[in-house]
């Protein structure tokens, strides 16, 4: 091997490693940047997460003061077993608490 020929492969050699360190660079930076977003994203996700809980909420309280204002007076044991046999129906095989008055 000649002094000429170490030299070309020594500066084969060093762009390799050269570029290597480059992509590396690169690649490195990509996952950060992937990472930034996913953290943006879970945040996102568990704010709307949030809320829907908040508003299935407020949906459940809403539900629950219009039955009982239906339940409650004149013929309200009647509704009431008319909105459990909805329930019933609606959803076959999952057990219902009837209440009577």
């Amino acid at each position: 091997m000649s002094f000429g020929d170490f030299m070309g492969l020594s500066a084969v050699l060093g762009s390799m490693i050269a570029v290597f360190g480059i992509l590396a660079g690169v690649y490195k930076r990509r996952l950060e940047y992937l990472e930034r977003k996913l953290q943006i994203t879970a945040g996102a996700t568990a704010e709307k997460a949030a809320q829907y809980a908040t508003h299935n909420s407020e949906m459940e309280n809403r539900l629950r003061v219009l039955e009982r204002i239906v339940t409650e007076g004149e013929g309200g044991r009647d509704i009431a077993l008319q909105i459990e046999a909805l329930r019933e129906r609606d959803a076959p095989g999952v057990l219902t608490k009837v209440t009577t008055q």
